[in-house]
């Protein structure tokens, strides 16, 4: 599960700014996604003389442990120039990044220890977090940021300056899009990716209904006797929905993406049914379609076929474990020959075999990149 992460970052030494931005840059790209940035406040060196700090702090989101994001930290802090001097205590430094909370979470290991132990006594810290978390209650205080901050012992005169930190992710523009559709095979991530996007990029998350589908574990069980109505009851089901959904204006949401378009059930039809069945079900398919609001792009993942079944021995859904290879290759031919095909839909096609973007950060900000560009 994701977690909040609130970081103080400081820099007294050489262009400060830039090297907090560059520090911003490095935990966005390596860590997680940054969802708040306070102000830059100057301060003078606190418990020793040297040039003035500039500080700031952040609100990270991040799926990793707390130590994984500590030590990510101190890689970053030596990539970016530090120097740590042993038993030199307070020194200038080019980049300097601790842990102040993670939600409302205590820690003590030999590597970090939350809440920061001194953060009360420190302005420099206390007056950028209240810029983002005036509310924010020390787990073993009990006191909010904003009570803290009122009581500090530490007189130190900050000064914000008029220059801002950029958070990376506005390098991403997707509102421009009003429906982004993720497509892909059985075990492709499509809902991983889609879900992701909807988090990080304010969307409104549209997802496929396929768990309550009765027909479902059937068809994997007697395809030839459930094939139609399973095929049916999706059609009828993903018409409702994204009509829905597309219809429903949510002026708090920037744009929707979806897992799914509903095109794949024509793809999938023409796999499953009988041909006197698929006749049938495709003029009914386009009776609806054509009242359908089209995604204005289409993102396909490709994945090959050992990787989808390693996704869904992964996942673990028991009627799904049975799957064939061979009905795998079948559906990738079929979306491959309706993309080959297709003129009304902006598509993007993916290949993300060697990829894993659900727990490598550095996979899922090109896929952004892919679809971005």
């Amino acid at each position: 599960m994701a977690k909040h992460v609130y970081i103080s970052i400081g820099s007294n030494k050489g262009d400060r700014l830039q090297h907090l931005q560059n520090a911003v840059n490095c935990i966005f790209e390596v860590v997680g996604s940054i969802e708040s940035l306070s102000k830059v406040y100057m301060s003078p060196a606190f418990g020793f003389e040297s040039d003035d700090f500039l500080n700031a702090c952040l609100i990270l989101k991040t799926e990793l442990h707390p130590d994984e994001v500590m030590q990510h930290l101190l890689d970053i802090e030596t990539e970016l120039g530090r120097t740590r001097t042993e038993g030199a205590g307070y020194e200038a430094r080019v980049i300097d990044l601790d842990i102040i909370f993670v939600e409302d979470e205590i820690i003590a290991t030999q590597l970090l220890h939350v809440p920061h132990p001194e953060m009360q006594s420190r302005r420099f810290v206390l007056q950028p977090l209240a810029d983002i978390a005036l509310k924010v209650e020390h787990p073993v205080l009990k006191q909010s940021v904003k009570t803290l901050l009122e009581n500090c012992s530490d007189s130190s005169e900050l000064t914000p300056i008029n220059e801002a930190l950029k958070n990376p992710i506005t390098d991403f523009n997707f509102s421009h899009r009003n429906f982004i559709a993720i497509e892909g095979n059985i075990g492709a991530g499509k809902t991983s990716l889609a879900t992701k996007m909807s988090e990080d990029f304010n969307a409104k998350l549209v997802l496929e209904r396929f768990a309550d589908n009765p027909f479902l574990p059937k068809f994997y069980e007697d395809g030839l006797r459930y094939a139609f109505p399973l095929e049916m009851s999706f059609l009828a089901d993903r018409y409702q929905q994204i009509s829905d959904d597309l219809s429903q204006l949510d002026l708090f949401k920037d744009f929707i993406v979806s897992d799914y378009d509903v095109f794949k059930s024509l793809i999938f039809s023409r796999i499953t049914l009988q041909e006197d069945e698929f006749k049938l079900y495709r003029k009914l398919f386009y009776i609806m379609y054509k009242e359908i609001a089209k995604p204005d792009l289409y993102v396909y993942l490709y994945q090959n076929t050992e990787r989808l079944q390693q996704n869904i021995k992964k996942r673990g859904r028991d009627y799904e474990q049975q799957i064939e290879d061979d009905y795998l290759n079948k559906i990738n031919l079929g979306y491959l020959e309706f993309l080959k095909n297709q003129t009304e839909l902006k598509v993007k096609i993916i290949d993300i075999s060697d990829m894993d973007f659900v727990a490598n950060r550095a996979d899922y900000l090109w896929i952004l990149k892919e679809i971005n560009s």
